[in-house]
């Protein structure tokens, strides 16, 4: 796993990725090899997505929602990346963000599989195919922690680039889990549950505290992703697949309840 300081968190650096920030565009002006160098990497990167995504839709009942969905999710995420862009504070994007976005670039294909293909269930090869690429996408979860280190890239903003990705891997596999009927609807849950604390961070400031370095979070998102796939797999039915999801979920509910308690009650904060 990656080595930033939390997983599936409260964590916040420089300012959220929701907020505005006057100006953003002068500074990015003012980094003009940061830009530049961000949206080349980022631009390959969606066009040969897309590429695979259309080829993909050619051997596979998948229509052109398939290529569009894949396209429009990328889009969506590289323009939040380039939102942030100023709070990253090195002058290239950097190998790491490079293998973060590169994981996205899966998400997307994953997501939009997950959605646009009617007979999944039906298809064992598609499957296992999908839980190929999950397995793939989580080991190099390892790799831009590593290239982050070893290039002098580590950053708030590469650490929170990465958790965003595991995040909605994690959402789009519990989506998949209930749409396959490994589990009931509440499995979504384990999916949501990371942006429902987000949104209660709103109305509650106390839960945008930071939050303590913990192997707990790593722990439990690696749980989260591992469990899912498994879920999956097309031999595993229920009740053992519900069974999974269970003990998946109650994991996640202890591991951010830990987490609530200890913001409400530190002291110092809003």
């Amino acid at each position: 796993m990656a080595s930033e300081p939390e997983r599936l968190g409260g964590d916040r650096f420089g300012r959220s990725w929701g907020l505005a920030q006057a100006g953003w565009i002068t500074q990015l002006r003012a980094r003009p090899a940061l830009l530049s160098d961000t949206i080349a990497g980022l631009s390959g990167l969606l066009l040969g997505t897309s590429i695979v995504a259309l080829l993909v839709s050619f051997r596979l009942p998948l229509g052109w929602d398939f290529v569009a969905s894949v396209i429009l999710s990328l889009v969506l995420m590289f323009t939040l990346v380039l939102y942030a862009l100023p709070d990253h504070p090195h002058r290239r994007f950097g190998p790491a963000n490079l293998v973060t976005a590169f994981r996205a670039c899966l998400v997307s294909l994953t997501g939009a599989t997950v959605l646009c293909f009617d007979s999944l269930a039906a298809t064992d090869l598609a499957l296992w195919t999908l839980v190929g690429v999950v397995l793939f996408a989580l080991a190099l979860d390892g790799v831009d922690g590593y290239l982050a280190r070893v290039y002098g890239h580590e950053s708030a903003f590469g650490a929170r680039f990465d958790m965003e990705v595991d995040a909605l891997l994690i959402l789009v596999l519990s989506v998949a889990a209930a749409l396959l009927e490994k589990a009931g609807l509440w499995v979504i849950w384990i999916g949501l549950m990371r942006y429902a604390f987000v949104a209660a961070g709103w109305m509650i400031p106390r839960l945008t505290g930071e939050l303590f370095p913990s192997f707990r979070r790593k722990l439990v998102c690696v749980i989260q992703i591992s469990a899912l796939c498994l879920i999956l797999i097309p031999f595993v039915e229920t009740p053992y697949s519900t069974g999974i999801a269970v003990v998946a979920l109650l994991a996640l509910v202890y591991s951010f309840t830990v987490d609530i308690i200890y913001l409400l009650r530190k002291p110092g904060t809003p």
